[in-house]
């Protein structure tokens, strides 16, 4: 395997891996007892305070310079997490995770205009199977105790934000740094966020329980630094649709764990949708690991015989 390959498998590893861990967010958030929007403030800076603190083991700087050219990142993300984790306070996590994964179906076909990114026609359709068991799960889970159209219209809305913000990833980690980026992301989105949680939520802002506390520190660490880290790693070795399109088995994930810590409801349509999804993301994984070393053994052969005609020649 070549060493493009390999950089390529453990991106896509590391985006599974990334979305399994996301998929528990929502049942942490909703356990706290502070507002969305004011856990979001105390997040992005607990960030900020975890990747100033790598910089620093590292003996690294953030430049002035990079941090300007990475700040829209900032608040895009800055706005997709006050959004959603207010959805997850409103409606039920799986309603708010599975609108949540119309993403990756926007960010397919704006990959290709932005990056270049061939999509094949297997792979569209099955990324349109797997959108379909995104509906079938939202059928099963209408209707729940704990739905709600605002929820349910922030979860829309952080749609939005998130595609936004994954795609100036995708193209600001061209030249930056993983850990520089996502330093830079905690500290735009913390400074912008803050006045709007002050000026919604009051001042002092309310001060999370001990509990919250723990969860804060999980979130900040394990889907907040880990898993931003290993996806904006990610971002320089597969294509941006594709690890979209991983990220959409989140929602399955969220409706189980909500269902075993939560007790929210999960019934045989959502999982019958689940399976869609799941089963239609593998395939693609599948068909385009084989369609990349297939490339990769045509262009060694190509390059081979290059070499001997040259020496023939």
């Amino acid at each position: 395997m070549s060493e493009r390959l390999r950089y390529r498998t453990a991106a896509i590893v590391a985006v599974s891996v990334t979305t399994f861990v996301w998929g528990s967010v929502g049942v942490l958030i909703k356990t706290t007892s502070i507002s969305g929007l004011t856990f979001a403030m105390y997040r992005l800076w607990a960030g900020v305070l975890v990747h100033l603190v790598a910089l620093a083991v590292l003996r690294r700087r953030l430049s002035w310079s990079t941090f300007k050219a990475c700040a829209p990142g900032g608040v895009l993300f800055a706005l997709d997490i006050s959004l959603g984790f207010s959805a997850v306070k409103l409606t039920a996590i799986a309603n708010a995770a599975i609108i949540g994964a119309l993403a990756p179906i926007m960010i397919l076909f704006a990959a290709g205009r932005l990056f270049g990114e061939r999509v094949g026609r297997r792979e569209m359709w099955l990324a349109a199977a797997s959108f379909g068991g995104v509906v079938i799960v939202s059928v099963g889970a209408s209707g729940s105790p704990a739905w709600s159209p605002l929820g349910d219209a922030l979860a829309l809305a952080s749609t939005f934000s998130w595609t936004a913000y994954w795609l100036f990833s995708k193209r600001a980690r061209a030249s930056v740094s993983a850990l520089e980026y996502m330093t830079s992301v905690m500290l735009a989105g913390a400074v912008a966020i803050t006045p709007v949680a002050l000026l919604v939520g009051g001042w002092p802002p309310s001060r999370p329980e001990a509990s919250d506390w723990l969860v804060l520190a999980i979130v900040t660490l394990v889907p907040g630094m880990t898993g931003h880290l290993l996806v904006a790693w990610s971002h320089r070795h597969v294509e941006a649709w594709l690890s979209a399109l991983i990220t959409q088995c989140a929602p399955v994930v969220s409706a189980v764990t909500a269902y075993v810590v939560l007790g929210e409801p999960l019934n045989a349509v959502m999982i019958v949708g689940g399976a869609v999804v799941l089963v239609a993301t593998a395939l693609v994984i599948v068909g385009t690991a084989r369609r990349e070393r297939d490339r990769q053994a045509r262009e060694e052969l190509e390059e081979d015989l290059e070499g001997a005609v040259e020496r023939a020649t």
